[in-house]
C-alpha cells in the first residue's frame, strides 16, 4: 500500500547521495584523524579485569604499576570499583606479581578475568576478520545478482548485487567513523565483538535492502508504474513503514542493552545502534535510488 501518495523518494535522489557521501566522508576523516583504537584481540598484549577493595582512580593505579616496572599500561574505569588494565603480554608470573602489587596497594584486589593474546596471533585476527568480510560481502552479491538474474527490464541483476555491496560498505564505515569518535572519548577498542556487530550489521543491512530490490523485481514483472523511476518509487514506498519500523523496534531493544548493560556489552550495543540505523538509510535513500540514477546515466551516454 502507498502510504506517502505525494512523497517522491527518488525524484530527490541527490540529497540522499549527499548526505550519504558526508557520512561517509565524515567517517574516513574521523578514523584518519582519530585513528582506530584495535584491542589485544589484533595488537596482542594481556588484558586484565579486577575489583578493588579499596577506592582509587586510574591515575593512581597507572602510576602504582609504573613505579613497580610495568609500562605501556592502559587502566580505564568499568563500574564501582572496577577496572579494565591492559599490557603488553605478560607470562603467568608477571600476571601474579602484577595482582600482587595491586592487593597490596589496595588491601585486596579479586580478579574477574584475564586474557592474554601473542601479537603474531593478533595480526593474524586482524587479516582474518578483514578478508572474511570481504569475502562474506563477495559471496552475497555474487549470490544476490543470481537471484536476480529473471529481471528482465531494465536494469541487469548484477546491478543489484553490486547496489547492494556498496551500500553495505557504507554502513559499515559510519559505523566504524562514529564508534572512532565515540571510542576516543569513551575509550572503547576495536576488538572480536566489534567485528561480530559489523557481521551482524552486514546481513542486518543486505537483509533490508533485500526486501525493497525483491519489491521492484515484483513491480516490474507486473509492470506496475509507467516507468521505472516510478516503479521504484512506488516500491520503496509499499516497504517503507515494514524498514522504518523494523529498525526502530530493533533500535529500541539495543537501546535497553546500551543503557542498562554492563560496561563490557556497551560497545558492541553502540556499534549495533549505528549500524542498523545507517543500514536502514541506505536500504531506504540510497540503494534503490541508485539504481534510477544508474539507469538514467545510462541512457544518457547511449
Amino acid at each position: 500500500m502507498n502510504l506517502y501518495p505525494n512523497m517522491s523518494i527518488v525524484s530527490l535522489r541527490h540529497i540522499w547521495f549527499g548526505i550519504g557521501a558526508a557520512m561517509v566522508a565524515g567517517s574516513l576523516i574521523a578514523v584518519l584523524i582519530l585513528g582506530i583504537r584495535w584491542g589485544i584481540d589484533f595488537t596482542g598484549g594481556s588484558l586484565l579485569e579486577v575489583t578493588l577493595s579499596q577506592a582509587t582512580d586510574t591515575a593512581g593505579i597507572r602510576s602504582t604499576l609504573e613505579t613497580a616496572g610495568y609500562t605501556n599500561l592502559q587502566v580505564q574505569e568499568t563500574g564501582d570499583q572496577g577496572y579494565l588494565i591492559r599490557t603488553i603480554n605478560l607470562p603467568e608470573e608477571s600476571h601474579q606479581a602484577l595482582l600482587e602489587t595491586l592487593r597490596q596497594s589496595y588491601g585486596g584486589a579479586e580478579e574477574l578475568r584475564f586474557d592474554s593474546i601473542g601479537p603474531v596471533i593478533g595480526q593474524e585476527l586482524k587479516h582474518t576478520a578483514t578478508w572474511g568480510v570481504i569475502l562474506t560481502l563477495a559471496l552475497i552479491g555474487i549470490y544476490i545478482a543470481l537471484a536476480f538474474r529473471k529481471v528482465s527490464r531494465p536494469i541487469a541483476s548484477w546491478k543489484y548485487g553490486l547496489l547492494t555491496i556498496a551500500c553495505a560498505f557504507h554502513d559499515v564505515l559510519v559505523m566504524v567513523g562514529v564508534y572512532v569518535i565515540a571510542g576516543y572519548f569513551l575509550g572503547w577498542e576495536v576488538n572480536a565483538t566489534f567485528v561480530a556487530a559489523a557481521l551482524t550489521v552486514l546481513g542486518y543491512s543486505i537483509n533490508d535492502t533485500v526486501v525493497v530490490f525483491d519489491r521492484i523485481r515484483e513491480n516490474l514483472a507486473n509492470r506496475i508504474g509507467k516507468d521505472f523511476e516510478e516503479t521504484v518509487d512506488l516500491s520503496i514506498k509499499q516497504t517503507l513503514a515494514r524498514s522504518i519500523n523494523t529498525s526502530l523496534t530493533t533500535i529500541l531493544v539495543i537501546s535497553a542493552v546500551l543503557i542498562f548493560g554492563g560496561d563490557t556489552t556497551r560497545p558492541f550495543a553502540f556499534a549495533l545502534m549505528i549500524g542498523i540505523a545507517a543500514g536502514s538509510y541506505s536500504s531506504i535513500f540510497l540503494a534503490s535510488p541508485a539504481l534510477v540514477a544508474w539507469e538514467m546515466g545510462k541512457k544518457r551516454n547511449g
